[in-house]
């Protein structure tokens, strides 16, 4: 990973945590699959974070500008799955 993480300056350590937790799941479900439970439950506490879907756009297409990883199409496949992993192409 050669990129950073898009961070918001004013949340806390304990949120960014959150955050950088989520976007590492993320990046697991392409670099060879994450647990689907895993990769929900760090979703959950990222929405505690950014509860707004407007905020949350922004973020996932910031991520997604630096890592070609697409939060919105990760987090799709996983609602549509019942597999215990999930592995993007």
């Amino acid at each position: 990973m050669a990129y950073a993480y898009p961070l918001d300056m004013s949340w806390s350590t304990e949120e960014m945590t959150v955050v950088v937790e989520f976007f590492h799941a993320v990046e697991l479900a392409y670099e060879g699959g994450v647990d689907r439970t895993n990769l929900l439950a760090a979703y959950r506490a990222f929405k505690e974070v950014v509860p707004s879907k407007m905020e949350e756009k922004q973020l996932g297409n910031a991520f997604e500008k630096v890592s070609s990883y697409s939060v919105y199409r990760t987090m799709q496949k996983a609602r549509a799955t019942e597999a215990g992993r999930v592995t993007m192409p």
